[in-house]
């Protein structure tokens, strides 16, 4: 625990001269799994070894074993992930599988992981002693920079953690704000982002030392001065409500958007789903966009809206419905409650969607529990009483049969985001939710062309899709 090369006990005879000699030290990452060595005691008067040879032999061992790990290309950091929970071991391990991804998302090396199932878990430190030494052990031999915690933690966990190891320690919710931080590119999207951090810190400040004890001192400070945490408490205060002041301008915008769409009467559907679902490539096959997609969570961000005709299949192949579709934010189970919070303005122009199609990655085997996730979250918002599609995303990666089954069970339908051949069924599934339901009744010529096409909307254009 304290980082000696090696710990070496020097007996005495009785007449005070030295006698045997025990020692043992660290092992690098091996096969065996062992974390040290003891060796066999011998006689001062054998004691031949060059210590500062011998150390660096075993620096060069730790390193050579350290460097052994392909690390992927553009990673920062090497990372540990640790789970502690009374749930199942099952359980743990798939949570651990999407903080791999996460960690992934955000450029982090994941080199391993450690799960602990106590009893009773301990609010004060979470980790045992022995798992603690076990840790930080670990973290040697492999290099670690960083150890990311399944579950959130508290200020108090934290500092034990970290004090114990002397490596950074995150939790879930600061891994999500990190990837969040990273992704957000619009005006809104930064506010939202920097408003959740905020938020996260707030509670989170921690007195650790007197050497500030009294600053500002004055007219306007309490009492001789006023206390750097109370500083920090107070500039971080005036940044939320500078931030929430930003956000409600531009939630007047949005409002102003979302009249403009209303007088357009154009039914609007939106994307939702869990992160990863492949919304966004969905998004761009139909509407002919390049938003950037790739196989990691939380790739997107910054919702976007197109303006849309889709082949009318009830009536007449030749004439068209117009719709206003939009792809958003990811969803993900146990969303930090500040994030969700600081995203809720956005999350709530779903209130404004005539459909909601909700997007699900049939070919990952945890996509009942990613369902559930995502209801619960409309739960939480109170748009569970919306119509909603359920569309299960790559079919091409199951067979057909198990496709065929899926979508019977949860009562949804099977497409390829991949394959434009594939969208015959969700066109006419949409219709049936909404025109033939007599929800929507206008209808567009196929040569006709929208007056208001050129309407001024951020982010949003008109695509022909037949």
């Amino acid at each position: 625990m304290l980082r000696l090369d090696m710990m070496v006990a020097l007996t005495l005879n009785p007449g005070g001269l030295p006698g045997r000699i025990y020692s043992a030290h660290l092992l690098p990452d091996n096969p065996q799994k062992k974390n040290l060595e003891i060796l066999p005691p011998f006689s001062f008067a054998n004691l031949e070894i060059n210590f500062l040879n011998w150390v660096q032999s075993l620096e060069d061992e730790f390193n050579k074993s350290q460097s052994a790990i392909p690390v992927q290309k553009g990673s920062k950091e090497k990372a540990i992930l640790i789970s502690v929970g009374t749930k199942d071991r099952e359980s743990l391990e798939k949570s651990l599988g999407e903080l791999k991804e996460l960690a992934e998302s955000n450029n982090l090396f994941v080199i391993d992981y450690m799960i602990q199932r106590p009893q009773k878990i301990s609010s004060n430190n979470l980790l045992g002693e022995g798992k603690i030494r076990e840790l930080l052990i670990k973290c040697m031999q492999l290099g670690v920079d960083l150890i990311i915690f399944d579950q959130n933690l508290t200020p108090g966990q934290i500092a034990y953690i970290s004090d114990k190891t002397e490596l950074r320690v995150l939790d879930r919710t600061q891994l999500i704000l990190d990837i969040f931080a990273q992704r957000a590119h619009t005006q809104e999207g930064k506010i939202q982002v920097e408003l959740a951090q905020l938020k996260y810190l707030m509670p989170r400040l921690k007195k650790k030392t007197m050497a500030f004890s009294r600053l500002t001192g004055g007219i306007g400070g309490r009492g001789p001065g006023e206390t750097k945490l109370e500083i920090d408490r107070r500039r971080i205060k005036d940044r939320i409500h500078l931030l929430e002041k930003e956000l409600m301008k531009l939630s007047q915008r949005r409002e102003q958007r979302r009249t403009r769409r209303k007088k357009m009467g154009l039914p609007i559907i939106s994307i939702i789903g869990y992160t990863n679902a492949g919304k966004s490539t969905l998004f761009n096959l139909l509407t002919e966009s390049h938003f950037l997609v790739e196989d990691r969570l939380f790739s997107t961000l910054d919702p976007a809206t197109r303006r849309l005709r889709i082949p009318c299949s009830l009536f007449n192949r030749n004439r068209y419905h117009e719709i206003l579709i939009t792809d958003t934010v990811g969803l993900l189970k146990d969303l930090p409650k500040d994030l969700l919070g600081a995203f809720k303005p956005t999350l709530e122009e779903l209130r404004e969607s005539n459909l909601l199609i909700h997007l699900i990655d049939i070919s990952n085997p945890c996509f009942p529990e990613h369902i559930e996730a995502v209801e619960k979250i409309l739960n939480d918002l109170d748009l569970n009483h919306m119509p909603i599609l359920r569309v299960f995303n790559k079919e091409d990666k199951v067979s057909s049969v198990e496709a065929e089954t899926i979508c019977q069970k949860y009562n949804g339908i099977s497409i390829s985001a991949l394959k434009r051949e594939s969208l015959d069924k969700f066109f006419d599934a949409i219709e049936k939710s909404l025109w033939e339901m007599k929800v929507w009744t206008k209808e567009v010529e196929s040569n006709e062309l929208t007056k208001e096409s050129s309407f001024d909307i951020q982010n949003e254009s008109n695509v022909i899709l037949s």
